[in-house]
């Protein structure tokens, strides 16, 4: 099933092209944004996409018309932001590492084991969106929309249950993700660095032995047919946004604006919920069709904890991290687990 639903992805991939979502009656003067995604098309959350354009012409009258590049036509975030910034595009979906790009401090959501759990993700989010989306609307960038997108964690050829079953392994990291690398680094972990697109290669090949990444992900490129194992520890959450060129945003008429931030962040809603299951159920189809988990007890957990502490010192010290933002989410997290 898994692998029916990855060629699927595939044909997609390959032959799809810009959807457009056109009003009914073309109004006199309209304004097209351009919108870039790597999400496939034909799963919930490119049709929530699809679905947001559609609503977008209703509320403006079809003055402003959302036309979607999915499946990754435009090319990597990297390709995407420059895009963004030449206005060639309007707008785009972006994870984590590409809204890294615009605001540095969205990494440090993302520090290996700072935040632990559902419940934790949720406090922190809550709390610190506000400040992630005035930093990026600072930057020539508006935010329509910032989701939780899931959780990273490890496959490997051999069971993970402890920081040192790990270290005696190849870890995989794509070279365009130079901040997960440096922490990685900084934690005694042996990263080697693998293409994206190559990580299966890898792993059939012996370059490296396990790679960190999300369930979706995993179970899309199959990288569980060969890394057999997933730990159930929570390595880091990641994030999902929409964003848009300041530019762009300030040629929508004012009358507008609101009601295109309201029906973006809704859709948003919709898309972070559709991937929560989807993360559940790539899980599940994984362990038919031989994943094995591989459950952590609390001393085990406690120890990728301690490991971590001895190395934040040293990870606040380099860019990848922002001091601020790490100790505000701390403090939220400790508070959280003292009962405060």
């Amino acid at each position: 099933m898994v692998k029916k639903v990855s060629m699927v992805i595939a044909i997609v991939l390959l032959f799809a092209g810009p959807r457009t979502v056109f009003s009914q009656r073309r109004p006199a003067k309209q304004i097209t944004v351009k919108l870039a995604s790597m999400v496939p098309a034909n799963t919930p959350w490119g049709e929530a996409l699809n679905r947001m354009a559609g609503e977008w012409a209703v509320a403006t009258n079809g003055e402003v018309r959302l036309q979607i590049y999915p499946n990754g036509t435009q090319g990597t975030e990297a390709d995407v932001l420059q895009k963004l910034n030449m206005n060639v595009i309007q707008a785009a979906v972006f994870t984590s590492f590409g809204l890294n790009k615009i605001a540095p401090e969205m990494m440090t959501f993302s520090c290996p084991l700072l935040i632990r759990n559902d419940d934790e993700l949720t406090l922190v989010f809550d709390a610190i969106k506000p400040d992630l989306e005035a930093k990026i609307d600072s930057q020539n960038y508006h935010s329509l929309a910032l989701i939780k997108g899931g959780w990273v964690k490890i496959f490997s050829k051999e069971p993970v249950f402890v920081p040192g079953d790990l270290k005696r392994m190849k870890v995989g990291n794509d070279p365009s993700e130079p901040a997960m690398t440096q922490a990685f680094k900084s934690m005694g972990y042996q990263v080697v660095p693998v293409d994206g697109t190559r990580v299966l290669i890898a792993l059939n090949g012996g370059t490296i032995d396990a790679t960190y990444t999300s369930p979706i992900f995993s179970a899309g490129m199959q990288y569980f047919g060969v890394a057999k194992n997933m730990s159930t520890l929570n390595i880091a959450p990641f994030l999902g946004g929409i964003v848009m060129n300041k530019h762009t945003w300030e040629m929508i008429p004012e009358q507008h604006r609101p009601a295109i931030q309201r029906i973006t962040r809704r859709i948003g809603m919709e898309i972070e919920v559709s991937l929560a299951k989807l993360e559940s159920d790539a899980i599940i189809a994984m362990t038919n069709h031989g994943l094995r988990i591989n459950e952590l007890n609390p001393r085990q957990e406690q120890e990728w904890y301690a490991d971590l502490e001895k190395a934040i010192p040293a990870l606040l010290e380099t860019p990848t991290f922002d001091r601020a933002t790490y100790n505000k989410i701390d403090t939220l997290v400790k508070a959280y687990r003292n009962g405060r």
